[in-house]
């Protein structure tokens, strides 16, 4: 019997949640937006802390994560069993909404995830409400276990106005990459192989119509789901340099002729019907259904969805990710939330030692064992040839090491999420034409550029 505490909450209240958009601009508990910076000697020395009621905070409701997620949080209470965990477990939709109303509290979580980017570890930051950890990742060797481009995705100034800055206020524990997932008889039927590239994806899906299939299940009533495919297309068109320039704010248009040539590619899939019909009243996990009874030849989405798939489909399914037109990899994705800690916590060595027990190399095995992609996979890890599992970590590592993984387009700006949200599902349902769409994205844009000079 497990010490672990589940709790699930509903969503917040809409105007709550607009409250707390206002308080995260507000002064922090010092006076001051910038969270303190630590003073007490960091330390591993968790068994003398005393009994310990840790309160942590996640978004691992998929599949193969849910068994990991429980089964890591027995062995740390089984290693520290002056530690209980007290987890409360949310979709990321509902912690995107729930977790501002916590965190605002007199009495917030100790650990946790966090949406990396603007819209929330940014505005966390400069609420003050997140704990610097550059003293963590020194004590546990975290600055050296990951990729340098990934701490920087975990990285703001410590006013939070700059992302990627120099202090790291989180670590992931998956990697992640969205690609498209494919039903092997299906495409073999056709007489295809596994697309590539955007117009060999474009040309499958036309076949697949012909023949009378469904060409993609994909549903956007959950909204997140139109940044991964907006993700996926213009990295396919404007290459991933171009795009991790845009979303950094280094250079470049929302409006520049790759996106607008995205947009529209995103729009005649939809007029065309190669999508799910009604796709913005469809929720994603229905159109992951709808693929894994075989009732579609691909869906979009990303590599969490790897063990829910394998169980439906088992070897009938594979997973591919798309080059740029210069044969380059290049696809949004990156890596998971960042576990973070919070700045009231009362037990920041606890905290610190329980993100490192859930995200290190010990981890990442049993990550691996429940079907799911670790953000460092092991050393001289090879899956068994031709499985969803082999597909995954060879495309994951190949585009790893051509940089090619776009960061997820939303972390672009603090309002960024809920434009490019509503304007897919726009553009999608057919109110709004692709100028239109990007016209929206760069104002938003824009504005924000201008306001950070």
């Amino acid at each position: 019997m497990t010490r672990t505490r589940l709790y699930r909450l509903g969503a917040a209240v809409a105007t709550a949640a607009t409250l707390l958009i206002a308080t995260a601009c507000a002064p922090g508990p010092s006076g001051g937006g910038t969270p303190a910076a630590p003073t007490n000697e960091v330390s591993k020395d968790i068994s003398s802390a005393g009994p310990v009621t840790l309160s942590v905070w996640d978004q691992n409701t998929d599949g193969g994560m849910v068994k990991a997620q429980e089964q890591l949080n027995t062995e740390f209470q089984k290693m520290y069993p002056n530690v209980t965990i007290k987890r409360t477990v949310e979709s990321f939709s509902d912690l995107k909404s729930t977790l501002k109303l916590a965190l605002s509290s007199n009495t917030p979580p100790d650990v946790v995830q966090a949406n990396q980017g603007y819209p929330d570890m940014g505005a966390f930051v400069a609420a003050g409400m997140l704990r610097p950890m550059n003293d963590y990742a020194k004590l546990y060797g975290w600055d050296t276990y990951y990729p340098e481009s990934l701490l920087k995705q975990n990285s703001f100034s410590s006013d939070g106005k700059t992302w990627q800055g120099d202090t790291l206020f989180g670590v992931s524990q998956t990697g992640e990459v969205v690609g498209i997932y494919y039903n092997r008889e299906k495409l073999a039927s056709l007489g295809l192989s596994a697309p590539t590239t955007l117009g060999e994806l474009d040309a499958a899906m036309a076949a697949a119509k012909a023949k009378g299939m469904l060409p993609m299940a994909f549903g956007n009533l959950d909204k997140s789901p139109g940044i991964h495919m907006f993700g996926v297309v213009q990295a396919a068109v404007a290459g991933a340099p171009a795009v991790k320039n845009l979303v950094s704010g280094r250079e470049g248009a929302w409006t520049d002729p790759a996106s607008l040539k995205a947009a529209q590619q995103v729009a005649a899939w939809s007029a065309e019907g190669y999508l799910t019909p009604g796709t913005n009243g469809v929720s994603r996990d229905d159109a992951v259904a709808t693929f894994g009874k075989g009732g579609a030849l691909f869906t979009l989405t990303g590599t969490w969805l790897q063990q829910p798939l394998q169980d439906a489909l088992g070897d009938n399914v594979g997973f591919t990710t798309l080059t740029s037109d210069d044969g380059k990899p290049a696809t949004t994705g990156g890596q998971g939330l960042a576990w973070a800690i919070t700045s009231k916590s009362a037990h920041p060595d606890v905290a610190a030692a329980y993100i490192d027990f859930v995200t290190n190399a010990k981890a990442a095995q049993v990550l691996l064992d429940s079907g799911n992609l670790p953000t460092v996979l092991p050393t001289g890890y090879e899956p068994k040839a031709n499985t969803l599992a082999a597909d995954i970590a060879t495309r994951y590592r190949e585009t790893q090491k051509a940089d090619g993984v776009v960061p997820y387009l939303d972390y672009s700006t603090p309002t960024f999420y809920d434009t490019i949200t509503t304007g897919m599902q726009e553009l999608l349902g057919g109110q709004v034409d692709p100028q239109q769409f990007v016209d929206s994205l760069q104002k938003d844009y824009a504005a924000f550029l201008k306001n950070q000079k």
